[in-house]
């Protein structure tokens, strides 16, 4: 077998370019890392382009013979450590990536679906990914997310959603009151959080709604609060004002489990 050593190498170039935001649109591709994202995107059926393997994490027995079996059926190509290093953004890296082709067909937003989650100017990558992974946890098939929020295909974004990134569809919005304004049209009671003037979240009926989860440090924007239907918040007993972006959805989402269940 080939094993590459050059980052002068074509493949190797691109894939390094792939950690750009610009590169993986312009490319529609993204790159995932680590034997169980690996596996799951495999599971998931995801249009894999490439499998990435480093040499020395066959010979020590991080990638087991199971995992070697499964990847053997893709295009794979092998390189050596300093290579996978190269590649990698990770610290202790289990020698396996791949990368694979955006979701690109059906990115229309399903209104058969009984919850939306629309995220507004969300920036970090961290609490973007959490997000995905609880959307997942409570069974959404889809999220949108304003034009200038932190990307989800982010490889940050995409370690931290756990596999998730491969079941949530992601609709991305060039405008987000022109979406809540056609998401209205569909009958959908449109929310979003906010410290003022809120009621508890404790008292909406969350069923056939769309809420919008605002950046860390501003909130929703004004444009957009004035576009929503109501305007709600999460009761709190302490001194703290507001709660990390990622902890108020899960709040919000698992009040939606309770009454659904």
């Amino acid at each position: 077998m080939q094993i590459i050593s050059s980052k002068e190498n074509e493949i190797i170039k691109h894939i390094k370019k792939l950690k750009d935001k610009k590169y993986r649109d312009l490319n529609n591709e993204f790159v995932v890392e680590g034997i169980k994202l690996v596996k799951e995107a495999i599971a998931e059926n995801t249009k894999i382009k490439q499998i990435v393997v480093c040499e020395s994490c066959i010979e020590d027995g991080t990638i087991d013979k199971k995992t070697l079996y499964e990847i053997a059926k893709y295009n794979c190509i092998y390189v050596t450590e300093n290579m996978f290093n190269f590649l990698t953004d990770v610290v202790n890296p289990q020698g396996l990536l791949a990368v694979i082709e955006k979701e690109s067909d059906n990115l229309e937003i399903n209104y058969n679906e009984d919850f939306i989650l629309i995220l507004d100017n969300l920036q970090d990558p961290g609490n973007l990914g959490t997000i995905l992974r609880t959307a997942d946890s409570v069974n959404l098939k889809q999220i949108i997310v304003s034009k200038n929020s932190a990307d989800a295909y982010n490889p940050k974004v995409v370690r931290s959603t756990m596999g998730a990134i491969f079941r949530v569809k992601i609709i991305e919005s060039d405008n987000l009151v022109d979406t809540i304004n056609e998401i209205k049209k569909h009958n959908f009671t449109v929310m979003a959080t906010d410290l003022k003037e809120a009621s508890s979240i404790y008292d909406e009926k969350l069923s056939k709604c769309a809420v919008v989860i605002g950046n860390e440090a501003n909130g929703v924007s004004k444009e957009v609060l004035n576009a929503v239907d109501k305007k709600i918040k999460i009761p709190m007993l302490g001194k703290t004002e507001s709660l990390n972006a990622s902890v108020a959805t899960g709040v919000i989402l698992y009040e939606y489990v309770r009454q659904k269940i």
